[in-house]
């Protein structure tokens, strides 16, 4: 083999590939949209199986701007709700100086005992309790 005919081998490589996955997201576009009847799905499928190459030009020429327009509008709805289980997520946290301060503010009223504190301060930043004895509710007897 010489060399062109390796090059000429990659570039038809390359073109097969390229041909497959515009196939595959003509399938995806095809099956996604939500407002061609499944007879329309169909022809388009036997089309695009008995006659690839030219089905696949017909449908990037016939459906490509449609194509286009609702990918551009799933990738806004896939922004928007990220953007919102984000807004959800970083509204309900709470940092680990806010859970500081309702602790001391638990032990400063007398709700819980310093020993408690302790423990509850130590889980809270991940360390270990530097009492080996778990501690033991206020009221209980």
């Amino acid at each position: 083999m010489d060399f062109w005919s390796v090059i000429g081998s990659i570039f038809w490589f390359m073109i097969l590939f390229a041909w497959i996955v515009l196939l595959f997201r003509i399938f995806a576009d095809l099956f996604g949209d939500h407002q061609m009847s499944g007879w329309g799905k169909a022809l388009w499928t036997i089309f695009l199986i008995f006659f690839p190459w030219l089905g696949v030009l017909v449908y990037l020429i016939a459906r490509g701007r449609s194509m286009n327009e609702r990918t551009l509008a799933q990738a806004q709805r896939n922004q928007q709700a990220f953007d919102q289980y984000v807004r959800d997520t970083a509204a309900t946290n709470t940092s680990t100086a806010d859970e500081l301060t309702k602790l001391a503010d638990l032990r400063d009223r007398g709700t819980i005992s310093d020993e408690e504190f302790q423990h509850a301060k130590a889980k809270l930043l991940g360390r270990r309790p530097e009492t080996s004895t778990p501690p033991t509710p206020t009221g209980a007897r």
